[in-house]
């Protein structure tokens, strides 16, 4: 796929907005705001970063963007705004010139003040980081990469599989620096994503789940037991093992304690993205960027 046309395909997604999912419906999460200013007297503002660049921005969009670099807080645990540390010539920090960009790019895509300054705090905060225990779930890419992915999905939930090609193409572009931890969080509202989940644990134990994974996201519309029964054979299976762990308990109790965990992280629609332990308040379409900005860290 060239260049032009995967960037086409981002563009036509249908879930362009930002943070498109599908709705967990009765959980609700609480959400930090992220704004923070500097307080007290303020030093002159600072109108440019090196190393950050504003050219496609407008006047408007310029402005903004001076206004919240020098409003936000550092993330390198300095009482200063990003825009000081960013042009202070005695900060050893190295997160503040990629933290501005990061505010420039959110407003050349069109986020308002308010939900930049969520989305800065998200990410750099100094306590929105999470602990996520992964040990034991499926994994794809490098053990030791840079940059992972927790990824808590449905195999029902549409926008679940527009996420994955986007997710895919990043471990293909970046071997060894990503990986995707994947935690199953089927919703109440669609009837076959259960089964589809605990189908795709019952292959994980005869070490075919991301076989068993690719097919649900595949044919998302043909999730029924036939339809299951069908990938499981496609796949090489022991169907009676398969037929067996299906119904286990064991199983569900696989399914159960990704679901808890979720609830446990406030997840409340899938996808729900965390990366490097913080979590991912952008749509999936801007997953690319952010990607290469954390590795840039």
């Amino acid at each position: 796929m060239t260049d032009r046309t995967w960037i086409l395909t981002l563009a036509l997604l249908a879930f362009v907005s930002t943070g498109a999912s599908c709705s967990g419906g009765s959980e609700g999460g609480g959400e930090n705001s992220g704004s923070s200013g500097s307080g007290g007297d303020r030093a002159p503002e600072v109108t440019s970063v090196p190393g950050v660049e504003l050219t496609d921005l407008t006047t408007g969009e310029r402005r903004i963007w001076v206004s919240l670099v020098n409003d936000l807080l550092s993330p390198c645990g300095e009482p200063v705004s990003v825009a000081r540390c960013a042009t202070s010539a005695e900060s050893g920090c190295r997160t503040c010139v990629p933290a501005a960009r990061y505010v420039a790019r959110l407003i050349g895509e069109g986020w308002e003040r308010s939900e930049i300054e969520e989305a800065y705090e998200s990410r750099y905060g100094r306590d929105t980081t999470v602990e996520i225990d992964i040990e034991g779930h499926p994994t794809r890419g490098a053990p030791m990469a840079r940059v992972t992915i927790v990824e808590f999905s449905d195999f029902e939930c549409p926008y679940c599989g527009r996420a994955t090609p986007i997710v895919e193409r990043l471990l293909e572009e970046y071997p060894g620096e990503v990986r995707l931890v994947f935690m199953n969080y089927p919703l109440p509202s669609h009837t076959h994503a259960m089964p589809a989940a605990r189908a795709a644990v019952a292959a994980g134990l005869q070490g075919k789940f991301w076989e068993m994974h690719d097919l649900l996201f595949d044919h998302q519309t043909q999730l029924t037991d036939e339809d299951l029964d069908r990938y499981a054979e496609s796949i090489g299976l022991d169907m009676e093992r398969f037929h067996a762990d299906l119904r286990s308990p064991e199983v569900q109790a696989s399914v159960d304690a990704d679901r808890d965990l979720g609830h446990e992280l406030d997840v409340d629609g899938t996808p729900t993205l965390f990366i490097n332990g913080r979590r991912f308040r952008e749509g999936p379409p801007s997953l690319p960027a952010y990607i290469r900005e954390e590795l840039e860290l």
